[in-house]
């Protein structure tokens, strides 16, 4: 996998389009039977679970030594989880120049030395379709998103944030994860 400096993102987003089993859900209060274990860690819907771990297989086969969430929160978050920390890193008290969410008609203004992190409620997180990728500003591990996430379902929602990506494509199984899970049943 060639190794040179990444494309930059901007060409890469796509809309959501929710899975229809999302659609009359509260996201942060998904209930256990729209959650499945990714490995090595976490929880995301069904489907994209489905196409994490169709990608996680193909990252392997082309020479990515490592590809996986940077922890088990960075994947389906609970309200509580996303509120906790969404709480550590803003602050109602204003900061000059901070950049800044507005959560129940509130205005939180993020601390210094924090990452963004969206409001309670919005976050691809709260509906398991989002997966923050360990390391994904390795060049190899970015060239190979790149060149593969969507084949998958996945975009990415931010260009600050090379590392989250999430499932798009709503209940349009892309053919790459249809293969893969082909392929899973008949070695089973």
């Amino acid at each position: 996998m060639d190794s040179a400096k990444p494309q930059p993102l901007k060409r890469h987003y796509r809309k959501l389009v929710l899975p229809s089993s999302l659609l009359h859900v509260t996201a942060g209060e998904l209930p256990s039977s729209l959650l499945v274990e990714v490995k090595p860690y976490g929880k995301l819907h069904p489907l994209a679970a489905d196409a994490y771990m169709a990608l996680r297989d193909a990252a392997f086969a082309a020479g990515v030594k490592s590809f996986k969430p940077t922890s088990s929160a960075d994947t389906y978050r609970s309200m509580s989880t996303q509120t906790a920390g969404f709480l550590a890193r803003y602050q109602t008290q204003p900061i000059a120049g901070a950049s800044t969410r507005t959560w129940k008609g509130v205005t939180y203004y993020l601390k210094p030395k924090c990452a963004p992190m969206a409001a309670p409620g919005s976050s691809r997180h709260n509906l398991a379709l989002a997966v923050d990728i360990s390391d994904a500003s390795d060049p190899q591990r970015m060239n190979f998103m790149l060149a593969n996430i969507q084949s998958y379902g996945f975009t990415w929602e931010v260009q600050s944030e090379p590392w989250h990506i999430f499932y798009y494509v709503g209940d349009k199984v892309p053919a790459l994860v249809r293969q893969w899970k082909e392929a899973k049943s008949l070695q089973s």
